[in-house]
């Protein structure tokens, strides 16, 4: 359905021309030559969109904008103004006036504002594609997104393994939610479990589960995830980082449909599609060992590659939009939006952190924010925060593990005995952790310095 724009001008040759262009350009036009007109056919129909020149008889625009915006504070205005009336249009924007084209305006410059202001307002979910519940937490209308989702959506209706691939924070276990509400399987369970932020001693029984008595402090039968997400989907975040000998047992397990819990006898059946994802070069990972490659081809038969919040710019403005109305609620605030400089600066910076950094930023200005417009000011300062904080718990983890590893080899000059002895750790499994962060035990020795010293621990 096309969308309703509403057209306020007392020049009826203008009016009668805007309305030409706009029809043509798809929309469905309301005209209307004042402001009490306007606001008459508010009261009938809401549109999508409202143009109106600023100089009108009676109530003028930008008293008809302040009406709008007490009945209908989410209807962008785009204001018509003349040279005279500049410094108001101005002020009206920071009031939340969507913008301003100042007469005579360019035809076509119309027609990109009102798209503009009609995608940012456009709540997420609409259009038809977008309609549909599988992907409906997924919110973007980038054309890279939109060819993904198709992607996705295909693969779907199949049992194929899939890999996804993404930087930390670009949403890769939405996209494994969206593909588990496309197939078949969408009424059984599906279960995450993010590798990197569960220890290896216990990762083994969480996925596969034990019996009473395999271990201390097996005090009980315990399932594990692959029986709990029997006839569904188990999605396993961060794959690239789960260790070697449990990526042996995980092949098995895909190969032979079943899984056997530590301690049990014998396997027990499952149906379970795997899901994976990865912010690692796992390519690279196999390379230096790593990474199984029986493993990799196991789990790689279709690949799904999200790209970064920076290359899907588009996005912004709606993701920000969105996340405003969810956390207006929680913090119980009534807000309008973001100034249309601040949105700018938004659209604009860097998102290292992705689309968890931009909801973390847009948590902050919600928190601070004294106005229902959120300014340009407040985002600013909340940009300048430091991207730490929008590090995940596995990966503030794998962070400082790394940092920890290289102050012990800078201490000792690279000697790993000396360095796996500080850290209260064997050899083996010391060498083991710097294979896993490539770190190199010669780059951090001193021109003389001594060996590794003796063999045995």
């Amino acid at each position: 359905m096309s969308a309703h724009v509403l057209l306020v001008d007392d020049d009826a040759d203008l009016l009668r021309l805007l309305s030409m262009r706009l029809t043509a350009a798809g929309y469905r036009v309301t005209a209307v030559g004042s402001a009490e007109a306007a606001l008459a056919q508010l009261a009938i129909e809401r549109p999508q969109l409202v143009v109106s020149d600023v100089q009108l008889p009676g109530m003028d625009g930008l008293a008809l904008f302040d009406e709008i915006r007490k009945k209908h504070s989410a209807l962008p205005v785009i204001l018509l103004t003349a040279h005279g009336t500049i410094p108001d249009a101005v002020e009206a924007t920071a009031r939340g006036v969507y913008t301003y084209l100042t007469k005579p305006f360019d035809g076509l410059a119309l027609l990109d504002k009102i798209a503009q202001a009609l995608a940012l307002s456009a709540p997420a979910g609409a259009g038809s594609e977008q309609n549909e519940a599988w992907r409906a937490p997924i919110v973007s209308r980038s054309a890279r997104m939109a060819e993904l989702l198709t992607e996705a959506k295909m693969v779907a209706r199949s049992d194929a393994s899939v890999l996804i691939r993404g930087e930390s924070g670009s949403g890769k276990e939405l996209l494994a939610q969206a593909i588990h509400q496309a197939s078949p399987r969408a009424a059984r369970p599906f279960i995450a479990v993010n590798c990197s932020a569960i220890p290896e001693a216990l990762l083994e029984s969480e996925l596969f589960g034990h019996m009473k008595g395999a271990f201390t402090g097996a005090v009980a039968n315990h399932r594990g995830l692959f029986q709990a997400a029997d006839g569904g989907t188990l999605f396993l975040d961060e794959i690239g980082d789960m260790p070697p000998a449990l990526q042996v047992k995980l092949l098995r397990v895909l190969q032979e449909r079943s899984v056997r819990p530590v301690g049990a006898s014998q396997p027990i059946p499952i149906d379970v599609r795997v899901l994976s994802a990865t912010h690692r070069d796992l390519e690279a990972a196999m390379a230096q060992t790593q990474f199984r490659e029986d493993l990799y081809y196991r789990l790689n038969v279709v690949t799904l590659s999200l790209p970064t919040l920076a290359e899907r710019r588009e996005d912004i403005p709606l993701l920000a939009n969105h996340f405003l109305a969810k956390l207006a609620e929680k913090y119980q605030k009534r807000l309008n939006g973001f100034a249309p400089e601040a949105l700018r600066a938004l659209a604009m910076a860097a998102w290292p952190g992705n689309v968890r950094q931009l909801y973390n930023v847009v948590e902050q200005v919600c928190a601070l924010t004294t106005t229902p417009l959120i300014p340009l000011a407040l985002v600013q300062r909340a940009l300048r925060v430091p991207t730490v904080e929008v590090l995940s718990f596995a990966d503030a983890r794998q962070r400082f593990e790394r940092d920890y590893l290289v102050g012990l080899l800078k201490l000792t000059d690279g000697n790993v005995a000396d360095a796996a002895r500080l850290a209260e750790r064997n050899r083996t499994e010391f060498y083991r952790l710097l294979q896993k962060h490539g770190l190199t035990p010669g780059v951090f020795r001193a021109e003389g310095a001594l060996g590794e010293g003796p063999v045995a621990d």
